[in-house]
């Protein structure tokens, strides 16, 4: 189990959660931050800073905030995390649901 950013990120990217990450597990998307959860050791930093409570652990999703366990995930299929989130920096894409939305 892990956290998540959820929909409530979307167009907003205050960044604040990539800053306190001790385990580098946040990455920039085009429109939202997304965690990998291979990497998130649980600690719980990134949840407590989110000006948006976007950041949600993943058990404690309801509703349509489950199906961005699924959107986390996909953003990371053949995206090379050897280097993390900070030293990537700003990857160009989303997953697909965050890319078909509207603008916030």
């Amino acid at each position: 189990m892990a956290f998540v950013v959820t929909q409530a990120c979307v167009d907003v990217k205050d960044k604040s959660c990539i800053q306190v990450c001790p385990a580098d597990c946040l990455f920039e998307g085009g429109r939202m931050m997304y965690i990998n959860q291979d990497l998130c050791i649980n600690c719980g930093a990134c949840e407590a800073v989110c000006p948006t409570q976007a950041i949600r652990y993943d058990d404690e999703l309801d509703g349509e905030d489950e199906h961005f366990i699924q959107v986390n995930e996909q953003f990371f299929e053949g995206l090379d995390i050897s280097k993390g989130g900070r030293k990537l920096g700003l990857v160009e894409r989303d997953a697909d649901f965050v890319a078909a939305l509207p603008p916030a």
